[in-house]
């Protein structure tokens, strides 16, 4: 896929290069929201596109521009799309679209028969989540893999994760199903008609986590560097 000099296709062997790149963005991008994502080495980012299991973004000139990698989990019977990222100077260019879509492609021509699943915070994702068809699902309805909720330890909401046990965080929650799921275009309708109410909806839920956790805290729970980091207090 190329579009405006950007080329989005399934890395090869010669993206490693781009390995440490892609990890210190990830980290910093992660620091300016105030959000987190499971820390990745590039040894890490490196075997992914080793697999086959990554789709990066690069101009014409060879200029590194976003990348995505798959993760399976469960035995195989979930798999994530993670670690989404675009160079600062890309953003807001489509690209991210462009991305989540091939890696969607790919994770569905390498695991026809798995269920897709994303955590995010940004309303953007969710959006193109839901123009590819994935809907918003509770936490129960995830992969039960340990090895996968520990890689949340690395966020800065962690805290918040175990808090309500597992069951809720700030990240929403969203999947698809290949045996049963919605068309594109009945979730991307749904999405555009209740974006603004599930934006007030986030608004309560952090405030409502704010206040538990400014509670738990005279007891010895979060620390108040957490929330300042994460709320901006």
């Amino acid at each position: 896929m190329e579009t405006n000099n950007i080329i989005v296709r399934v890395a090869t062997t010669d993206d490693s290069k781009y390995a440490v790149t892609i990890t210190n963005e990830m980290e910093s991008s992660a620091k300016a929201r105030g959000t987190g994502i499971a820390k990745r080495s590039p040894d890490y980012i490196e075997r992914k596109i080793m697999e086959g299991k990554a789709v990066i973004a690069v101009t014409k000139e060879g200029e590194w521009v976003g990348f995505c990698y798959i993760e399976a989990w469960g035995h195989d019977q979930f798999v994530a799309n993670s670690g989404l990222i675009v160079a600062p100077a890309f953003r807001k260019s489509g690209v991210a679209k462009q991305i989540k879509r091939r890696i969607f492609d790919l994770s569905k021509e390498k695991y026809p028969h798995s269920k897709i699943f994303g955590l995010t915070t940004g309303l953007a994702v969710m959006k193109i989540n839901s123009e590819l068809g994935y809907e918003p699902v509770t936490y129960s309805e995830l992969t039960d893999d340990e090895e996968f909720w520990a890689g949340c330890r690395s966020c800065v909401n962690f805290d918040i994760l175990m808090s309500k046990e597992r069951k809720n965080c700030m990240c929403t929650a969203m999947l698809y199903d290949p045996a049963d799921h919605y068309e594109p275009e009945e979730t991307t309708a749904d999405f555009k008609q209740h974006s603004k109410l599930y934006e007030r909806f986030m608004h309560i839920k952090q405030s409502r986590l704010l206040k538990l956790l400014k509670k738990k805290d005279g007891g010895g729970g979060v620390s108040k560097s957490v929330l300042k980091y994460f709320f901006n207090l």
